[in-house]
């Protein structure tokens, strides 16, 4: 008979506690303990390991090394963000927004999969089978490998993968599905956990590659216990403001390739399009011949990106002014504007300062430290930046500029899109031959910098 046993779950980091808790011990976080109910059944016999075999330990030197077999989506962005495209057996967990886009993405990558003859096994727990087909409408052409199932029983949808044995599953969402023999609402700390570990077994067991959606938190964090996201390979955050068209799909957690790599997408009509050209989008409506305007050449995983930096300074009313960053950290602008006051003599202790990247993009590079201070510097003279220049480079405290990785990739990208000038640092210049098309001006202080830029 099976005994029912109450237990105490953190919500962020899934620490078990047989009594509730203010604070939890293994986050320390508040009032994140929830109650809830499980059911033990004694059961005889082992359970079976991932790959259902039981295997030897192996000398490492003697395991055979290769590369991993690939399913491309046929979306360049996604399989930039992926790694080069999805590795058969991997779980990969999407988070992101309500009506972010996530449906629409998983959608139109299973219907591109299944054209290219895979079996595709695509269950809806939040749609019925009429909602998800009036939203795969709009998507054109649909492929007959495509399989939806409307189901939120686990059994049920490890029956319909056991009849089908499809190459590619998606789950939407996995806050949706539930497991009957354990006794808790779907969503809650136990029914991830466990509904969790069983797709890892069915991944890894059976070769699927297997994607859930995962629903956030207010905070922007994916719902469920922190450890959802330490048992899958991979974890997609897609990002972007539901009033714009534009969608930035980033990598935390890559066991198969980088967590630098970003994909851009643009909502349309038909679906989701990929932004192959970035640094075109996030310039075309950059205004010239303006003060406290600079493009920056920056770095997203191999790719390099030119953004608009702007800052605005005016004089303050407040006893200590303002100081607020827009898609660059807070303390790097500090820092730049304490440089700029010692190493330059501008008084800003009177003066807030506003530094937006436009575009929505978020920049953490030090590269982009030089882009800033020209900015700043620009705006509190009031004297505009040449429009075709192009600024990178890392400030120190002492006022000198420093080196910047990649700076020929990020040279060849500006010269690509029309630019004249580049301001960067002396030191950079080593070891490659810049084009002759655009000029290069190497400066090792940040005073060079602002008299090249400003004049």
């Amino acid at each position: 008979m099976a005994k029912v046993k109450t237990k105490f779950y953190c919500t962020e980091c899934g620490y078990e506690s047989p009594k509730w808790m203010g604070k939890c011990p293994g986050c320390n976080e508040w009032n994140t303990m929830v109650e809830e109910k499980e059911t033990i059944i004694k059961t005889a016999g082992v359970q079976s390991s991932l790959t259902q075999t039981k295997e030897k330990p192996q000398a490492i030197i003697h395991i055979e090394s290769g590369q991993e077999p690939r399913l491309s989506t046929t979306f360049g962005e996604l399989d930039r963000v992926l790694g080069g495209g999805i590795v058969p057996g991997s779980l990969i967990l999407v988070g992101g927004d309500p009506g972010i886009g996530k449906s629409t993405l998983l959608l139109q990558s299973s219907n591109a999969l299944a054209g290219t003859g895979l079996k595709v096994l695509y269950v809806s727990g939040e749609e019925s089978l009429r909602q998800t087909k009036l939203r795969a409408n709009r998507l054109g052409k649909l492929s007959e490998q495509l399989f939806v199932l409307s189901e939120t029983n686990l059994q049920y949808i490890e029956e319909a993968i056991d009849l089908m044995k499809p190459d590619f599953l998606v789950i939407d969402s996995i806050q949706t599905v539930y497991q009957p023999s354990v006794e808790s609402a779907p969503g809650s700390v136990s029914q991830v956990r466990e509904c969790t570990s069983a797709f890892m077994r069915i991944a890894k067991g059976r070769g699927i590659a297997t994607v859930l959606v995962g629903h956030v938190t207010k905070e922007g964090a994916i719902a469920g216990p922190r450890m959802l996201e330490h048992m899958v390979d991979c974890v997609l955050y897609f990002e972007g403001e539901r009033h714009h068209s534009y969608r930035i799909l980033r990598a935390v957690k890559n066991r198969f390739g980088s967590t630098n790599e970003m994909g851009i997408f643009e909502m349309m009509e038909s679906g989701l399009r990929e932004v192959k050209n970035p640094s075109e989008l996030f310039l075309q409506e950059r205004p010239l011949g303006v003060s406290g305007s600079i493009v920056v050449a920056s770095m997203e995983g191999t790719r390099p990106v030119l953004v608009e930096m702007q800052a605005l300074v005016a004089a303050t009313n407040f006893p200590s002014p303002r100081r607020t960053a827009t898609g660059i950290d807070h303390h790097r602008l500090a820092l730049i504007i304490a440089v700029l006051e010692k190493r330059m003599g501008m008084f800003l202790q009177n003066q807030d300062a506003y530094v937006n990247v436009a575009g929505g993009m978020r920049l953490d590079e030090p590269a982009v430290d030089l882009a800033i201070a020209v900015a700043i510097a620009s705006s509190f003279r009031d004297m505009p930046t040449q429009p075709f220049d192009v600024v990178l480079g890392e400030v120190g405290l002492t006022g000198e500029v420093r080196a910047v990785s990649r700076a020929e990739q990020r040279v060849k990208e500006a010269e690509k899109l029309g630019f004249k000038r580049i301001i960067m640092p002396e030191s950079s210049l080593r070891g490659w031959t810049p084009p002759k098309q655009i000029e290069i001006i190497g400066v090792q202080t940040v005073a060079e910098a602002l008299t090249a830029a400003l004049g």
